[in-house]
């Protein structure tokens, strides 16, 4: 059997990393966890008059750049004056050119949610009657494309990278601390530092272009990335740059210096390594933290350091269990021993215990719901992944079954062997214990090649190959190291394809997020909705100095009939104005009804009230404000709506 193993290695590798490809590939431009709620003009909405500007409400708060929002004329010429601006919570408004004549229009919209993600669409609403346009929505889409691709593979890499380095530097200095000299350990800890200083590098080029215009060219804009350092993701991949300085620094002790000394040494530095790797490691773990999911959202106080722990557990585990298959498969001349896989398992225990505990926190956090699971794209990748680490856990059971059989078999070799020393080296035995020295072994190879160095040298080699043969298929030949060594291999295919699995969830909108999403687009889909109510934004200038604003009408439930109406007025900054009168009127012009004059109580700063308004018919009603903001000073505006 054993001649067949590493065609299937390599087999079960290539296939895993297509699986994992595959599903990676699978979460491209799905990853906008804020979405558009409501917007005024409506989409699709026909207004009698053009708009003084155009307002978007999001699921949370986004960033805004100049040139997130455009508004297209039926002809393609952009018609949006300045730049977009906050109203207050999560809603944005961009001012519109003057006397906008009839026809549909576009609004086009590119930001970034609070996590880090981009979010992109579009949708059209037309003044007076719909038109043609030559303007195009359908590529309106974020964080796709190839820019898509490439910065989704640096993030399953950087996520790669680090656990293989945190977790094979926890397994030498925890379990195995001999492996410190074993160079096939050392090659996977340095491959995953470097494997995770490239990814991030990489991150940081593409982050300008893939927020933004999706283009390849784009990723070496200094203009582009001198914005990303800006932000808080890019703030949080130089800070990954930083400590993945240390990190160098910790290798190179653990491989250099700690490695030559002596046990006793070693144990007074390792104390020292684990302090400072732990403190390395967390940092890392910490840059992924703060500009994910765990930062925005319920309780991020409690979510990131929750988030800490678990990207820790998880290196501890699957790092750790890479190292140990490494060492396992390429350390023949210095096989690892029993008490090192029994630590191993302990600390592979507690990291479960450790990633169940945080897991059940984060998906409460995340879905909030039962329904989440199966209504969400979030809750199905998560029952994905609930299903892999069980079976995952369940391999490991297996694991520790061969872990407990192989100790057992190196105790019971201990003893015989401790006897043989003994008489070895007993009185009259000496000459026995005395191993040929390496001159006369130099000799003897010498003498065999008849003198000629470079045959010396050769033969030299060949005997050293065949020295590292015959340790293999003695290793080879033990049926419980044979029989781990298959279960770790299992162990190690699983996580493959659970890292992709987990790639894929940090750049899926949370099942929490996507269902209230959806719960306020059904609400605002409509202005008027059998309970809902009825929100209007009308811009004003009266004219005075300090006479600019916006007044924002609410009426429920915007029905035949009493309604509730509510009035604010804010300035163009969104903070709220006091003016000294606000006074309404509806009028319903196609039956000759009105104006009913209707003036409202003052609440508070910016706010007033008037309950009662009654509304005698059904149909499009006209509604008129009327602000005054100084003595002479005051204008009225009004907007269509269709009431009833």
């Amino acid at each position: 059997m054993t001649p067949t193993i590493a065609p299937r290695v390599r087999t079960l590798v290539l296939l895993l990393l297509a699986t994992a490809g595959l599903l990676l590939a699978g979460a491209g431009p799905v990853s906008a966890h804020a979405v558009l709620t409501g917007s005024d003009p409506q989409q699709g909405a026909v207004v009698e008059q053009a708009p003084d500007r155009v307002s978007l409400t999001f699921s949370e708060e986004v960033a805004l750049s100049d040139d997130s929002v455009r508004v297209l004329a039926p002809d393609g010429k952009r018609v949006d004056a300045g730049e977009p601006a906050a109203t207050g919570g999560s809603t944005y408004a961009v001012q519109l050119d003057g006397g906008l004549a009839d026809g549909t229009y576009t609004v086009s919209y590119q930001v970034v949610s609070a996590d880090s993600h981009p979010v992109a669409g579009a949708f059209t609403f037309s003044v007076g009657a719909p038109s043609a346009t030559s303007v195009s929505v359908s590529g309106e889409t974020a964080g796709g494309g190839a820019v898509g691709f490439l910065y989704g593979l640096g993030r399953y890499l950087s996520y790669a990278g680090f656990i293989v380095m945190v977790g094979g530097g926890a397994f030498v200095l925890a379990c195995w601390q001999r492996g410190a000299g074993v160079r096939a350990v050392q090659r996977l800890v340095v491959s995953g530092w470097l494997t995770l200083t490239a990814a991030t590098l990489a991150l940081l080029l593409m982050r300008g272009s893939y927020t933004g215009s999706g283009k390849v060219g784009d990723i070496f804009d200094l203009n582009l990335l001198g914005d990303v350092l800006q932000t808080k993701t890019g703030a949080a991949l130089v800070s990954r740059l930083l400590l993945l300085a240390a990190a160098a620094l910790f290798i190179a002790v653990l491989f250099g210096a700690y490695d030559k000394r002596e046990d006793q040494e070693k144990r007074d530095l390792t104390f020292g390594l684990a302090v400072g790797g732990a403190v390395v490691a967390a940092g890392l773990a910490a840059s992924w933290a703060m500009s994910e999911h765990a930062s925005t959202g319920l309780q991020p106080g409690i979510a990131m350091p929750v988030d800490v722990v678990h990207l820790l557990a998880v290196a501890a585990w699957l790092g750790g269990l890479t190292a140990l298959l490494t060492a396992l498969y390429r350390s023949p001349e210095t096989p690892v021993d029993g008490t090192a896989i029994r630590r191993f398992s302990a600390l592979a225990f507690g990291s479960v215990v450790a990633l169940v505990v945080t897991g059940v926190y984060q998906s409460w956090r995340q879905l909030g719901s039962w329904s989440a699971f199966t209504e969400t794209r979030y809750g199905q990748l998560l029952l994905v992944k609930i299903g892999l680490v069980a079976l995952l856990v369940g391999v490991a059971w297996i694991s520790r079954r061969w872990t407990a059989r192989l100790a057992e078999t190196v105790s019971a070799q201990a003893a015989p062997r401790k006897e043989e020393a003994a008489v070895r080296t007993s009185p009259g035995k000496e000459k026995a214990a005395v191993k040929t020295p390496p001159s006369k072994e130099k000799a003897t190879v010498k003498a065999s090649a008849g003198g000629d160095p470079e045959r010396a040298a050769q033969l030299a080699r060949q005997r050293a190959a065949m020295d590292t043969a015959r340790q293999k298929r003695l290793r080879d030949a033990d049926p419980d190291r044979f029989g781990l060594r298959r279960s770790v291999l299992a162990e190690a295919g699983v996580a493959l394809v659970l890292l992709a699995v987990t790639t894929a969830l940090t750049s899926t909108e949370p099942g929490r997020t996507e269902q209230d999403a959806a719960r306020a687009t059904a609400a605002s889909s409509s202005s008027v909705g059998a309970s809902g109510a009825l929100t209007l934004d009308m811009a004003f200038d009266t004219g005075g100095e300090d006479g600019k604003g916006v007044v924002r009408i609410e009426l429920d439930p915007a029905r035949v009939g009493a309604n509730e109406m509510h009035v604010y007025a804010t300035r163009p900054n969104g903070r709220a104005f006091d003016v000294p009168e606000v006074k309404v009127a509806f009028t319903l012009e196609s039956q000759d009804i009105g104006p009913l004059p209707v003036v409202p109580d003052h609440i508070t700063t910016g706010h007033w009230s008037a309950s009662g308004v009654q509304l005698p018919m059904a149909g499009d009603w006209k509604v008129a404000v009327t602000v005054r903001t100084s003595d002479i000073d005051q204008t009225t505006v009004s907007k269509n709506a269709q009431i009833g």
